[in-house]
Parts: C-alpha cells; structure tokens; sequence
C-alpha cells in the first residue's frame, strides 16, 4: 500500500494583475480567498509555495495573438502588477516558483515539492492556472486538493465549470468543499 506524501500548499497566482478591480484579468472573488489562503499557509507550516504569472519574453506561437488580445499584460516581468498582493506578500512565504505558463506544474515546482507531490491548490484563476496546474501535476502522478473556497475564478459560472471539470479526474484530483 502507497502512502501519500506530507501535503505541500501551493498559492498559485496571488498576484496584483488578478486582484486589481481595474484589471481586464481581475478575479471578483479575489478578497474572499484570502482569509481561507492565510488559514491553509498556517495548517501546512513552511511546506508552501508560492507561484507567479509572468508574459513569455519571447513570444511565439498561440502567444502572439494572445498578448494581441491582452497587451495590457505584455510587459515586463519585474512590473508592480505581477507583485503578490500585499496580504499574502506579508507571509515571507518559503519558496516561489515564477514561471511564463498558465500551468505552474513543471521543473521547478517539482524540485520543491518532488515528484509524487500532494498538491493543497489555492488561488487564482481557477478556471484557467489552478485548473492547469491541477491537471498537470495530476497527468505527472501527483495528489491534488483544490480547496474551492481559497480559490476565485474570472467569473462565479467560470469557477463552478472549472471545478466540476477538476473533479472529473478522481481520485487523482479531490475538490474540498
């Protein structure tokens, strides 16, 4: 019988572009995620990670139309807007992974988190990073919890389609309600 490695939280996304009312990518239920994120980054005790959204600096391929579409976010990555909101900034989290993919399961959260993972996912948007993240890391043989209420998407519908799709693959990704 396999045992499930000790939970890691990742905080996918926490980022300003994604909390700014002003921002074509702000996810209106932003502020309710954060007292359920700060309640999971105290029950996971130094095993959390943050991640961070940041423009491709060479964009090629379904890129180019995208940033055609959103040039409000092709900008560098060291700009205020893909700053962690101050609320969770304030936790000194241990570790951060940056990445230029929706998708934040990769080399680098792998070499923090290692291979068979259990994944604890909050954040933003669920419907687009969480659900990439999510699914990624479930393909590669991880454990995934979406904690539905530390998470927001673009719309309230989009969050709910997002989370029912999710649930679709258990056992290997649980929606905790």
């Amino acid at each position: 019988m396999s045992r499930t490695p000790p939970p890691w939280l990742v905080v996918i996304d926490a980022q300003r572009i994604f909390a700014d009312p002003a921002s074509q990518w702000c996810a209106p239920r932003f502020t309710e995620t954060v007292g359920p994120i700060r309640r999971l980054v105290a029950e996971h005790e130094g095993r959390v990670v943050q991640t961070r959204w940041v423009p491709p600096h060479a964009k090629h391929g379904s890129w180019v139309p995208y940033f055609e579409r959103f040039p409000f976010a092709d900008r560098s990555p060291f700009d205020p807007i893909f700053d962690v909101v101050d609320e969770i900034a304030d936790l000194r989290l241990p570790h951060t992974v940056t990445e230029p993919t929706f998708g934040k399961w990769g080399e680098h959260l792998r070499d923090v988190v290692g291979q068979d993972a259990h994944l604890v996912l909050a954040g933003v948007s669920t419907d687009c990073c969480v659900l990439s993240t999510a699914l990624a890391a479930a393909d590669a043989g991880c454990f995934v919890e979406v904690v539905a209420e530390a998470c927001a998407g673009s719309t309230d519908e989009a969050h709910d389609r997002a989370l029912a799709a999710m649930e679709l693959y258990a056992p290997q990704i649980e929606i905790r309600r």
